[in-house]
């Protein structure tokens, strides 16, 4: 049985916190999808001086306080990936890893840490290009895998995939120790292309290139457009109204994410908006 919420919130920065803090204060059940680290770009900012009430204060400090805040609310954080989010009319069905949630509504707060897709990302996704290892591992059993992960979170992904395909090739686009099995093979490469037919056939590397049966890309995030199918963007940027509503029904978006400026100031507000508007609009049904 899938865990039903009426508010599913992707992100952690200051608009994804926002809204998680307003749907709290609203009384809705809800679920927030991010990293216990809340944002990297607030821990690295050296200083903030434009948030209003925090003058002369560290990117580290605010992160505390917004930490701070957050717990004395009851906000839980869930450190999964959000791989895919499909519209359902009444419901959107969301695909975690391997499990799947349920909301009424979902407000998208991922900022603009998502890479462009590389050149055949697209036009192979379904045909043998994926984002979840986990989700789609069984179907590569006794086949060649290429997992290319922008983080350590790959290498779980990668050795369970190792237990079930032929062969794994692994392309991190990260240093470190990399903790993997002994049977899955280490490219220090950057992919370039996807080529096949009607399925993927190999990966182009600068310096190499594999066959391959299936590429599973592990990014830290996805643009919005490939994360929720149907959803309209303009300049890389998610559409909204002033209710931060965008075009599909029960799906807001608050942040970077809807465009400049990239402030926390703003981000924070129109994650009010955004909560709000999902209460107004799940209150309204």
């Amino acid at each position: 049985m899938q865990e039903r919420y009426d508010i599913a919130i992707i992100g952690t920065g200051p608009a994804g916190l926002s809204a998680a803090l307003n749907a709290k204060i609203r009384n809705k059940s809800f679920i927030l999808f991010g990293s216990n680290n809340l944002s990297p770009k607030i821990a690295k900012a050296p200083k903030i001086n434009n948030f209003l009430g925090f003058p002369n204060m560290s990117g580290k400090e605010m992160g505390m306080a917004f930490r701070e805040h957050i717990n004395s609310m009851g906000i839980e954080i869930t450190e999964e990936r959000v791989n895919n989010i499909y519209s359902m009319g009444d419901y959107f069905a969301l695909m975690v890893n391997d499990k799947m949630y349920e909301a009424r509504a979902i407000i998208i707060a991922t900022g603009v840490e998502f890479s462009k897709p590389i050149k055949g990302e697209l036009e192979f996704l379904g045909r043998g290009v994926g984002y979840c290892a986990t989700c789609d591992a069984p179907l590569y059993s006794g086949k060649d895998v290429v997992i290319v992960s922008s983080n350590e979170e790959g290498e779980r992904d990668a050795n369970y995939v190792s237990e079930l395909a032929k062969r794994v090739y692994y392309v991190p686009l990260y240093n470190g120790e990399y903790r993997i099995n002994s049977n899955i093979e280490v490219v220090k490469d950057r992919p370039m292309e996807i080529i096949g037919d009607d399925k993927v056939k190999k990966i182009l590397l600068k310096s190499n290139k594999i066959d391959t049966d299936g590429v599973f890309l592990l990014k830290d995030a996805i643009s919005p457009s490939q994360l929720v199918p149907g959803l309209l963007e303009i300049d890389g940027h998610i559409m909204v109204d002033n209710h931060m509503r965008t075009n599909l029904k029960g799906c807001f978006a608050a942040g970077d994410c809807v465009g400049k400026p990239y402030q926390y100031i703003k981000a924070a507000g129109e994650g009010n908006i955004a909560s709000l508007s999902a209460v107004a609009y799940l209150d309204g049904r």
